[in-house]
């Protein structure tokens, strides 16, 4: 019969699991202390979260088996609650600094990512990256249109301003 705080943890486990865009079990057994409060602040500051939980109490909140391979070892969970991959990119920039955490393997929309893949998603743009690009495109058209517009008055300053700039000479 499994304990009360195995259930519980269990339920908190499926319940960020559904809220999550996206998450990534990472090993963190090379990190220190102070390596886990700068990693778990990191993934914080992205809309993110980290959890440090039993491997069997993963497996089980994802679904029995879907990522055993990787829960083996001192694993972490980096859940990325607000965007599918803002946290992620937290995850590897502080991965790249440090260089003592290993990606084991990442799940979304029920699928299983292998560590390329992980890594892949976290070259994606963010939520906020490709509103700013949509804004961009859809202020091209206008910005063009003023410049056309400006073109007549613009040649006809530099026309006078030569005009001038030939008198006095």
């Amino acid at each position: 019969m499994p304990n009360q705080k195995n259930q519980k943890m269990v339920e908190v486990l499926k319940d960020k699991i559904a809220q999550a865009k996206s998450l990534a079990i990472v090993d963190y057994s090379g990190t220190s202390a102070n390596d886990q409060v700068k990693f778990r602040q990191a993934v914080a500051d992205a809309g993110g979260e980290v959890l440090v939980t039993k491997n069997t109490l993963i497996d089980i909140a994802i679904g029995k088996g879907k990522l055993s391979q990787s829960l083996e070892g001192m694993n972490a969970v980096v859940f990325s609650n607000q965007d599918e991959v803002a946290a992620i990119k937290a995850l590897f920039a502080f991965q790249k600094d440090s260089e003592k955490l290993t990606i084991k393997e990442g799940f979304m929309d029920d699928a299983v990512l292998s560590p390329a893949q992980v890594e892949a998603l976290s070259k994606l743009p963010g939520k906020n990256e490709l509103i700013a690009m949509l804004i961009r495109t859809l202020q091209a058209p206008a910005t063009g249109m003023v410049n056309v517009l400006k073109a007549n008055q613009r040649d006809l300053v530099y026309a006078l301003k030569a005009i001038a700039d030939k008198q006095a000479a």
